[in-house]
This record gives structure tokens, C-alpha cells and sequence, in this order.
């Protein structure tokens, strides 16, 4: 056992791995058409172009907040990680319509688990876009955050690496 593992350190806890919360194509979040998320505001993070109307837990934690419009919601990683998930653009603005959730806020939550349900194709006829910001909150608490962008994925496949 090396000093850092007496410590209780290795570089697990020093690095947290988010998979995917759906199948769709990834991008940087520059490629966000909203400068709340393509100028980091929020926090750093990816946006995903969807392939399929789901949206599963990326992470074991709890949901922080379910919007009532169920167009975003932020969750709390068991590590403390902020992740909000904003599926769509002012996307708000349909109060609900095309959107199932499947959990509520408190909700303790398992990696893989259906978040939500949402109808891509009813929502692009109305007009919004759905590319969905992955975005970290507590960007300031790690030392790194890593997209993996350009390419397709699919649900829980590797997206972001955080460092503390």
C-alpha cells in the first residue's frame, strides 16, 4: 500500500466519471445556442443532441430540483457534484407539454434510472431546439472538468471526467 492509499486518497475519489444521461450525438457547450450555456454562466459542462426521448441518472445521488415545467432538472452526485440538465432551449416555455418525469425533488436516485420521458419530435414541431446542456454547477469546486465531445453515445457511456 502506497503513502496516498494510507492517506485514503487514490485516484477514484480524486476523479468522477459521469456517463451519458441519454443517446445522442455530444458537443461542446459553445455549440449551445443560448449564452446562458454556450459562455459557461451556469457552469462548464457538454450539450447533447438527442436521439431518444429519455433521460436517465447519470450519477447515484438525489434530485436536487425537478422544474415544474419538467424541462431541466439539477441532481446531487453521493461525491457533492451539482449536474443540471436542461433538456432544450427556453424549452420552459411549454409549461410541462411533451414532458413524463418519473422521479420528484428529494428523489434518491440510481445510476441508470428513468428521469424523464420527452417527446423530441412534438417539441421540434413547436418550434424549440433540443439540445440538452450537461452542466457541472459547482464548476469552481474541481480542478478539472473534461467533455468528451464528437461523437455519438449511448445511455451511461462515459462523457465527463472531473478532478478535484
Amino acid at each position: 500500500m502506497g503513502f496516498m492509499e494510507k492517506l485514503g486518497l487514490n485516484n477514484r475519489e480524486k476523479e468522477l466519471i459521469i456517463g451519458s444521461p441519454m443517446k445522442g450525438e455530444v458537443c461542446p457547450l459553445t455549440e449551445v445556442n443560448d449564452p446562458v450555456f454556450g459562455e459557461k454562466i451556469l457552469g462548464d459542462g457538454l450539450a447533447i443532441k438527442p436521439l431518444a426521448g429519455r433521460l436517465v441518472a447519470p450519477v447515484n445521488g438525489t434530485v436536487g430540483m425537478l422544474f415544474d415545467t419538467k424541462h431541466a432538472i439539477s441532481l446531487i452526485s453521493e461525491q457533492g457534484t451539482e449536474i443540471l440538465i436542461h433538456v432544450g432551449l427556453d424549452t420552459v416555455n411549454l409549461k410541462g407539454k411533451f414532458y413524463k418525469s418519473f422521479v420528484k425533488t428529494g428523489d434518491k436516485i440510481k445510476e441508470g434510472d428513468l428521469l424523464l420521458e420527452f417527446d423530441m419530435e412534438q417539441i421540434k414541431a413547436a418550434g424549440y431546439d433540443v439540445i440538452t446542456p450537461v452542466i457541472i454547477c459547482n464548476t469552481a469546486a474541481y480542478s478539472e472538468i473534461n467533455p468528451i465531445t464528437g461523437k455519438r453515445v449511448e445511455e451511461l457511456e462515459k462523457i465527463l471526467i472531473i478532478k478535484k
